[in-house]
Parts: C-alpha cells; sequence; structure tokens
C-alpha cells in the first residue's frame, strides 16, 4: 500500500477515536511558529496579538477573540491565517459544530480559502509559514469531517494533506516548539497499533515510535509552550485514561488544562470525568452544580446529565434518579451524532448495570451491547 493510500485508511476508517490526533498534528504545526522568519512572524507585535487571540478563543472569550481578529485582518489582508484564524474561532463559537449547522458553510469557505491562499502563494522563502498554515487549515477540516463522521469528505482531503504532512517532517528537528508534534508521533505510533492491533500492519510503514519519549515530549510540550498549552494538557489527559488507564494522573492533567482555561465548558467536562473516574464525588458533584447553573450549552447540559446519572448510582445508591438522568442524557446527546457517542456509551453502560442490580438479565445484555458499539475505548465505563 503506498503511504498515501495508507494514510487514507487510517484517517478513514478509525476517524472516531483517531480524529483528534490528526486535528492536533496539524494544529501544532500551525501554532508552533514562533521561531520561523516569515511574512506575518516578523511582526512580532502581531504575532503577540495572535497569540493572545488563540488565548481567547480557547476560553471562549469571543468578544476579544473578534478584536484580535479585525487588527491581523486589517494588518495582513488577503493573508492565510486571517482564514484560519477565524475559521477556529467559529469552530469553537458553535461549538459542537455539526453538518446542520448554518455556520458550516462559513468554515469550510474559510479554511478552504486559506488552503488555497497558501498553494497559490507559494514561495519558497516563505515557505514554512504557508505549509503550516495550509496544514492548520486541513487538519481542522479533518476534524470537522470526521467528528461529524462525514468519511466521503475525509477521503480525498487526507489523500492529499499527506504531501504536506511529508514536508513538515524537514522542521521538527530545528524548532524546540515542536516537542508536542513528535511527542504524539512517538506515543501513537506505538500506542495505536497496540490498542488496535488490526492497524500493526500498516504501523510497519512508519518509522518506530517511543511511548515513553512520547509522553515526555508531550509534557515539555504543556510546560514549556505557550500557546500549545491546552492540546498538549488535553492529549496527557486523554492518553492516561484511554490508553494507561491511569485516572489518578489524568485528573491532574484535565484540572491543569481546565484552570488554565475555566470557561471552556469542553475542559471543564474532562475535569468532571476525570474527576468522577477517580470517585471524587464530592468535587464534581460542586463543579456540576455551579456550571451546571451559568452554563446554558445544551451539548454541555447533556453530558452533564450523563454525570448526574454517574453520582446518583455511584455516590447516593439511588437506582431511580441515576435511570432518569442516563436515559434523559442519552436522548439529548443523540441529536449531536457521533459527537454525543462517547457519553452516549458512559450512559449505556450505567443502564446495563442498574439492569444487572434489579435482576433484568435481558436489558443488561442489550444496554451493554449498545455501550460497546458507541464506545471507543471499552474499559472507559465507570464500572469499578
Amino acid at each position: 500500500m503506498y503511504p498515501n493510500k495508507m494514510f487514507n485508511t487510517i484517517t478513514s476508517v478509525t476517524c472516531r477515536t483517531f480524529r483528534k490526533f490528526i486535528n492536533c498534528v496539524m494544529l501544532c504545526i500551525f501554532f508552533t511558529t514562533a521561531p520561523l522568519t516569515a511574512q506575518i512572524l516578523k511582526d512580532t507585535a502581531t504575532f503577540s496579538l495572535i497569540k493572545k487571540g488563540v488565548d481567547h478563543i480557547y476560553n471562549l472569550e469571543f468578544n476579544h477573540a473578534g478584536e484580535v481578529y479585525n487588527k491581523i485582518s486589517r494588518s495582513y489582508p488577503g493573508h492565510p491565517i486571517v482564514h484560519l484564524f477565524r475559521g477556529i474561532m467559529t469552530y469553537w463559537q458553535n461549538y459542537p459544530l455539526l453538518p446542520s449547522s448554518p455556520q458550516r458553510d462559513s468554515y469550510e469557505t474559510d479554511m478552504r480559502r486559506c488552503i488555497e491562499l497558501c498553494e497559490k502563494k507559494y514561495d519558497p522563502a516563505n515557505e514554512a509559514e504557508y505549509l503550516l498554515a495550509n496544514l492548520g487549515a486541513r487538519g481542522m477540516l479533518l476534524l470537522f469531517y470526521a467528528d461529524n463522521g462525514l468519511s466521503m469528505e475525509v477521503f480525498p482531503l487526507a489523500t492529499s494533506t499527506y504531501q504536506y504532512v511529508r514536508r513538515s517532517f524537514d522542521f521538527t528537528s530545528v524548532y524546540s516548539d515542536f516537542y508536542f508534534f513528535t511527542g504524539l508521533y512517538n506515543y501513537y505510533r506505538e500506542a495505536y497499533p497496540e490498542a488496535h492491533p488490526v492497524y500493526k500492519t500498516l504501523a510497519f510503514l512508519f518509522p518506530k515510535g517511543d511511548k515513553a519519549k512520547g509522553i515526555k515530549q508531550l509534557q515539555l510540550a504543556a510546560g514549556n509552550s505557550i500557546v500549545l498549552k491546552a492540546e498538549s494538557y488535553s492529549f496527557l489527559s486523554g492518553i492516561c485514561i484511554s490508553f494507561e488507564n491511569n485516572y489518578q494522573l489524568a485528573s491532574q492533567y484535565s484540572k491543569s488544562l481546565h484552570q488554565l482555561y475555566p470557561s471552556n465548558l469542553q475542559y471543564l467536562a474532562v475535569y468532571i470525568k476525570n474527576l468522577l473516574l477517580i470517585k471524587r464525588y464530592d468535587e464534581a458533584e460542586n463543579l456540576i452544580r455551579s456550571s451546571g447553573i451559568k452554563m446554558r450549552n445544551s451539548y454541555f447540559q447533556a453530558q452533564l446529565s450523563i454525570f448526574n446519572g454517574i453520582l446518583y448510582e455511584k455516590k447516593y445508591r439511588d437506582i431511580r434518579q441515576a435511570q432518569q438522568h442516563y436515559s434523559k442524557g442519552i436522548k439529548d446527546i443523540s441529536v449531536f451524532g457521533d459527537f454525543g457517542n462517547e457519553f452516549a456509551a458512559y450512559g449505556y453502560f450505567g443502564m446495563s448495570r442498574i439492569s444487572d442490580a434489579s435482576g433484568d438479565k435481558n436489558y443488561k445484555k442489550i444496554y451493554r451491547k449498545q455501550a460497546m458499539e458507541l464506545a471507543s475505548f471499552k474499559r472507559v465505563n465507570f464500572d469499578e
């Protein structure tokens, strides 16, 4: 199998569990451009402004992010990074962005316009900057398509992106900010085929990685990066939960992530999940109660219903309340399609346990089967 076909295959058939890896690889390449001397990056004031704008986006401070966008679009009209910045802002402002979202068209237009400008304005002197922006836009599009199960959109974009990913390796040995990228590669090259043996043959076509080295590199990125702290902590937490099943260590990373961006609902949800996994129910409940009152995002509210189900089942031993919350959470999160699968699985695992405790072996099996079909990592199920 040729490398670009292999990249296409891995991207498409494993999009649910691999999608975040693809996206953040692309995003890290875009955001770790501080040492490069290229068009927009020679302007230190603008680069500093972009970094602040990224922080505003991650913390869901869109008024401030919009001000940053207005400034950089006036200073650099027509630059691809302007489109990329606006597209990322659109993505987070409308999270979760769905195929039916009214903002889908503007999001895709910004990302594809960024790609077009990068490839149209190719200049060897500014190759790094345009390559990074190109990969950033491609990564964001791949994220959107894969998150929503749009595999027919993933296929051609993943195939055409491979050549740019290969070109990016020419910069990894020069810039220390690429610890995030190298850390992800080193860890996932080994961990992913171990967790999914069907891909071991494909993995042999890539150079070997090193899981321990990958973790250390991600830790360096989390501790030293300016704009990649969020992604580094997010991945460290995810790796510790999904691959290592070290929930205690994961909670430390997710806490740091929440503290960096306290207004980001998804980072809050990750932290609450970690607290529940390590049975720190009082802390989780305090966060659920305080956030549920003031944050009315419907996707987040559906997640909270699942969390409440876990609380009532595990902390209060109130099966009736737990069942009501699980049922509501599963129903409410179903409208988000693939975005809701992980949390729907947690709900079905809970319903299976409740059925087992009630002596209903038939529904225990039914709910368990539904959970296993939706769960990307079967061992993360709150059974213990």
